[in-house]
């Protein structure tokens, strides 16, 4: 395996595109990406994105430099047709940071009157593409079709010389079910309908029931024994039913097929399609030292926001694990993970953040919560602008754990409420023990506070207030016997989360108002314990003032 430095620059690498010539590919080592977001994609339950979205999309796809967009099913519906004739408008004639004029490819059963319907939506781009498709299958032909294969290969074969006929010199040709197929029958169909005019021929593991070496055979056995087949080009359409569709799809590159047809965010039928951003940055990444440089011209740091846009109008939302685009992705939580991060980011990173567009600093991907250790929290109290000294990061970092045991991460605003007078003073005068609080819609509400003090007797005290803040107030004065008078008191939640830490500020002085007023801070995940301890920390350096 390749040192990580380079792996992490060979993302970065860029080559030339070569001229897009239908059936053929000048670069033997360029793989084309077919997007099929707009069409299987959408395919998923309750994927369905509007005309607009769609437009937008595909825009998108054009910056993100796919090769061909295959923007839908023009004969499902009048709205996919629309959809489809305004992509092939406009995105069909424009051209990427390359000056590259995307492929517009519109799916269509073999029959005329869904070709003659794709193509009309079709025409008017400038590299259009029509993909038609008839299942291959024994399972399908006897069960689905009910045609034998001399009748599927005859359809196959008329209707791609069909398509031909209306002026387009762009054909697809899927065999659906492909991996289940006779092995004989498909060297045979695909060798007719590659003399009738197919340019390109996909290869689809419909179900998903491939494993990664019997899919790249099949790869392999295609481009080995298909009459013809130097006069087309061999595509994968991988399922991800057995979660392998991105392993399927690159060992079907490592045996030839040069169109690998992906999806952002992996989604489409059942469990989805292979991921584009897998596939792509797995080949960005290791394509040079072990794929024997296959490479694409996808923009990388466009796939990001892709991602996002594709994740908002298909209502899918990601697992925050999903590879490269999950909100986990480039996240450090393991304090062992985070000093080598911390060291460098080689060490638990095999690409940056930046090559998928994602811009944060080592920092950011320093996730805090009860595995971190030391150094990751230090690092983060300095780059918020806190220089502690050894004893006073010790300080933090038990309250710092004590409160990571009760909320999954901490954020830098609970890192500020933990980095309080409390743990940066000499030793308070008075500190809280424990604190118990009955309220509700029933009776008063109660407190029942234990303190220390600075010669650590313990003392008691209970009291009844119009809400559990205020009694447990009025408990301590009970405690400290000083004419305090509350002057602000202000709560806030950082974030909108069950476990969000309260932060409370309070300000204080003696009952006399021409006395200085003291404030102090608490934080934690219970509301009233961080106003008692805010509570406390304005009282320690009122009595620290006074003496």
């Amino acid at each position: 395996m390749a040192g990580i430095t380079s792996i992490i620059e060979s993302c970065r690498i860029k080559r030339n595109r070569p001229e897009y010539i239908p059936g053929r590919i000048p670069d033997s080592t360029y793989v084309r990406i077919l997007d099929t977001t707009l069409r299987d994609g959408e395919q998923a339950p309750g994927a369905a994105m509007t005309r607009d979205q769609k437009l937008e999309v595909a825009r998108q796809l054009v910056k993100l430099g796919v090769d061909i967009i295959e923007a839908g099913f023009p004969s499902a519906s009048k709205e996919d047709f629309m959809a489809v004739k305004m992509i092939a408008e406009e995105v069909g004639n424009l051209t990427d940071d390359d000056g590259y004029v995307p492929v517009i490819g519109g799916v269509c059963r073999c029959n005329e009157k869904d070709i003659a319907t794709t193509w009309e939506a079709l025409k008017h781009a400038k590299r259009p593409r029509i993909l038609t498709f008839i299942a291959t299958s024994p399972i399908h032909m006897e069960l689905k079709l009910r045609k034998s294969k001399d009748q599927v290969l005859e359809i196959a074969r008329d209707m791609v010389k069909y398509a031909r006929s209306l002026g387009c010199t762009d054909i697809g040709f899927a065999a659906e079910d492909a991996a289940r197929s006779d092995r004989e029958f498909l060297y045979q169909i695909l060798g007719e309908v590659i003399k009738a005019g197919a340019t390109t021929l996909t290869i689809p593991d419909t179900v998903g029931i491939a494993m990664p070496f019997e899919y790249g055979k099949l790869i392999a056995d295609i481009k080995e024994n298909t009459p013809g087949i130097e006069n087309a080009i061999i595509s994968t359409h991988c399922h991800n039913d057995l979660g392998l569709a991105t392993s399927n799809t690159i060992e079907g590159a490592r045996y030839g097929a040069r169109q690998l047809e992906v999806t952002i965010n992996g989604i489409g039928e059942r469990a989805g399609n292979a991921s584009l951003e897998e596939v792509v940055m797995a080949l960005t990444c290791r394509g040079n030292d072990i794929l024997g440089g296959l490479h694409t011209r996808i923009n990388t740091r466009h796939i990001l926001k892709t991602s996002k846009m594709v994740e908002k109008y298909s209502g899918l939302h990601l697992q925050p694990h999903k590879a490269l685009v999950g909100a986990n992705a480039f996240l450090h939580e393991s304090g062992i993970h985070q000093d080598g991060m911390l060291k460098h980011r080689g060490t638990y990173e095999i690409i940056s953040p930046e090559d998928i567009g994602l811009d944060r600093s080592v920092g950011d991907t320093i996730v805090l919560g009860k595995l971190s250790g030391r150094q990751a929290l230090r690092n983060r109290l300095e780059e918020l602008g806190y220089k502690l000294k050894d004893t006073e990061v010790e300080s933090v970092f038990w309250q710092f754990k004590a409160v990571a045991e009760t909320k999954k991460r901490i954020t830098d605003a609970d890192l500020r409420a933990l980095v309080s007078n409390e743990a940066l003073d000499a030793q308070p005068i008075w500190r809280l023990g424990d604190l118990q609080v009955t309220c509700g819609t029933v009776g008063f509400s109660t407190a029942t506070v234990k303190l220390f003090s600075i010669d650590g007797s313990m003392h008691f005290a209970c009291s009844i207030g119009t809400g559990p803040v205020d009694s447990a107030y009025k408990a301590i004065n009970h405690i400290v016997k000083e004419p305090v008078k509350l002057v602000k008191y202000t709560l806030g939640a950082i974030t909108g989360c069950m476990d969000a830490t309260a932060t409370t500020s309070v300000e204080i002085s003696h009952e006399d108002m021409n006395h200085p007023i003291f404030s102090g801070t608490g934080g934690g995940t219970d509301v009233v314990v961080s106003s008692v301890e805010a509570y406390l920390s304005a009282l320690n350096n009122m009595l620290r003032f006074y003496q």
